[in-house]
């Protein structure tokens, strides 16, 4: 599975459209919180686990969407107006947030109208 179509809507928000059909429309701060590169993300390296600090201050551009391109055929790489660029969206994992997304919108959606 792949993106089809990856176009940035607004300042705030992409749609993802996949080969299967499926269309999502998620929020770019989500996308850079959940960056998978080991500086975000941490890592694993010789059975010890590395966690980055949560950053304390907000970087100009942190969530301002410059580019998106294809890496191969298993990865978007996403660059910020802030310069970072060193996480790769497998198209898995970034299916697998685009769901996410989805499900806790939705749920907060209906927790709203209670």
């Amino acid at each position: 599975m792949y993106p089809a179509k990856f176009k940035k809507v607004n300042d705030e928000e992409v749609l993802i459209k996949w080969n299967d059909g499926a269309e999502f429309l998620i929020q770019v701060k989500y996308l850079r919180d959940k960056c998978p590169c080991a500086s975000c993300a941490g890592e694993s390296v010789l059975w010890h686990e590395y966690k980055p600090s949560p950053l304390q201050v907000l970087t100009p551009g942190k969530y301002n969407l410059k580019s998106a391109e294809v890496v191969g055929d298993y990865a978007l790489a996403l660059t910020w107006l802030d310069g970072h660029n060193t996480g790769l969206y497998s198209f898995d994992y970034l299916r697998r947030l685009c769901e996410e997304y989805k499900s806790n919108d939705v749920a907060a959606r209906e927790q709203g109208k209670n």
